[in-house]
């Protein structure tokens, strides 16, 4: 650090020297102390003792440098409130540090600390510290006296255990203890009565903490542990919780007390070793978020887990309302049943609009299914997984009704006239077929905006979609499509995503740029060479940006 700057309260600046007129901006002799010094991001291998000589300085900041211990003038900063050293090689923390009587703020991360100075604890104006990313064994137990303290990280050591006197924290709202060696959290830290935000992923933990008394706490993150169970009586003390992350665990069950977790937003349970889950969770008001991949579910099919988290609510609902057998038991299996009998839900039909007859490898639908509609308006066929080489006739008797088709899963090879008389369809799921074109007459499905042909046989994009003004989303990935034509593209001013992966294009026409509507184009693991791999990474508008300055 240049002499000057430890000495910029102290010397009489160069102008001084001179016999000048000053006019108001440059009155040096009015100058005041500095306040801020920034150093960061230099080769600083240590700081000079100087540091005393700039009494008024209220923030220091030193990260990313190469220093290996700290100055003890900086016990004499009397006025420092931020101190930043982060980033740095600092081994230990000076004992003087713990005089500074107004520091708010003390970042100490990515360092090589294997221990803190025994009486942290003294700096009782501390709000915020930052101690991840060190080799730090133990916590000092003078840390339950930092009561003003509103952020603790402790990520990215090697703690084994919490001291319990941390329960002592009464403004602690966020506590990260992120990838260390901890098994059990103590079960004082439950009266942490600010804390909100708690964060024990990548740890040793077998069970979840109970927290009787954090009645705040939003957000608990405990994934990549090796979470068994998931006590009903933990969760019913967690009424504010929003977000809730477990991924990564091995736990096995989803008790029914989960919903009384009403204001949860996010949840995630993905990778672990849950068969069932409650239907109840369909019920909770604000979940927009629910992971579940990875789990051997034997009660949701795969396919339904990836149309998202509403999709699988809405499944959810719909089972409790069922009057099918409970989520714990199995349905009874009798020699009588055989597939073409097998009950209708006529609950579905009358109270969810749903005609279902899925998943059973049927050669085609038994007329008992269409017969048991009667003169009840149907808005949901689902016909999928089933061995159908062609579209049902009787579809057509629901013409008035139905809006949502699903028939993916099938060996439908073409499509019949009778799908084009749907003229209230909105949603036509078509996906894992043997589908190699679409006939012209579907340009009727005026109202059509989601469809889906993925994983079919498709040589050429199907021309009538061009035709399908209400069309929002296309999904056509895993065929062979070759090529796309632009100008026909812009023409559809609704269309927003357009999923061409894994197809045989050659090449991408810049003119595609022009289709500024376009939220979403997905067009990885084609064969194309431009643009790049990097290009795409960036997602949809760079796409459209880049092909736009290659239009000649």
């Amino acid at each position: 650090v240049p002499e000057h700057v430890w000495r910029i309260n102290l010397d009489v600046p160069e102008e001084a020297q001179q016999n000048l007129s000053f006019g108001a901006a440059d009155r040096w002799w009015e100058q005041t102390d500095l306040t801020k010094l920034i150093l960061a991001s230099n080769k600083l291998q240590s700081l000079s003792e100087d540091v005393q000589l700039l009494p008024a300085l209220t923030m220091l900041d030193v990260h990313d440098n190469q220093l290996t211990s700290l100055p003890s003038a900086l016990g004499q900063l009397e006025n420092l409130q931020k101190l930043d050293v982060s980033h740095n090689k600092l081994r230990s923390l000076p004992e003087e540090l713990l005089q500074l009587p107004h520091l708010r703020s003390l970042l100490v991360q990515h360092n090589e600390l294997s221990q803190l100075p025994e009486g942290l604890g003294q700096l009782l104006t501390l709000e915020e510290l930052d101690v991840s990313n060190n080799q730090l064994t133990a916590i000092p137990t003078s840390f339950a006296l930092l009561v003003n303290l509103v952020r603790l990280n402790l990520a990215c050591n090697q703690l084994r255990e919490l001291p319990a006197d941390l329960s002592a924290m009464k403004s602690l709202r966020q506590l990260d203890c992120t990838k260390n060696y901890l098994e059990t959290v103590p079960s004082k830290l439950a009266t942490m009565a600010s804390l909100e935000q708690l964060y024990l992923r990548k740890n040793k933990l077998r069970s979840l903490p109970e927290f009787p008394s954090c009645k705040l706490l939003k957000e608990l993150h405990a994934g990549e542990n090796q979470i068994e169970t998931l006590n009903a009586e933990n969760l019913k003390q967690l009424s504010s919780l929003c977000v809730l992350e477990l991924r990564d665990n091995k736990i096995k069950a989803v008790p029914e007390e989960i919903t009384v977790l009403q204001k949860l937003e996010r949840l995630d349970l993905a990778n672990n070793d849950i068969s069932r889950l409650p239907y109840t969770l369909g019920n909770l008001p604000q979940l927009k978020f629910l992971a579940l991949e990875g789990n051997p579910l034997r009660t949701i099919r795969r396919d339904l887990l990836q149309k998202g988290t509403q999709e699988l609510l809405k499944y959810l609902r719909s089972k409790i309302q069922d009057d099918g057998p409970g989520p714990n038991e199995e349905p009874p299996v009798t020699a009588m049943t055989l597939p073409s009998q097998s009950k209708v839900n006529i609950h579905a039909i009358t109270t969810l609009k749903l005609l279902e007859y899925s998943d059973k490898q049927a050669a085609e639908i038994p007329a008992a299914v269409f017969d048991a509609v009667g003169t009840n308006p149907v808005a949901t066929v689902n016909f999928s997984k089933n061995q159908l080489r062609e579209i049902p006739t009787r579809l057509v008797e629901l013409k008035d009704s139905v809006c949502d088709v699903s028939l993916g899963f099938n060996k439908i090879s073409s499509i019949s006239s009778e799908l084009c008389l749907l003229h209230k369809l909105t949603h036509l799921d078509l996906r894992n077929n043997v589908l190699t074109a679409l006939p012209e007459e579907m340009e009727a499905l005026k109202r059509l905006h989601t469809i889906n042909l993925a994983f079919n046989r498709f040589k050429v994009f199907p021309s009538v979609l061009y035709h399908l003004p209400a069309l929002e989303t296309i999904l056509l990935s895993n065929n062979q499509v070759g090529s796309i034509d632009p100008v026909q593209l812009k023409g559809m001013d609704k269309l927003g995503t357009l999923d061409l992966q894994n197809n045989d294009l050659l090449q991408v026409p810049p003119e595609l740029g022009n289709c500024e509507n376009l939220r979403s184009l997905l067009l990885e693991g084609n064969p194309f060479r431009t643009p790049r791999a990097a290009v795409l990474a960036k997602g949809t508008a760079a796409v459209l940006e880049y092909l736009r300055s290659r239009i000649p």
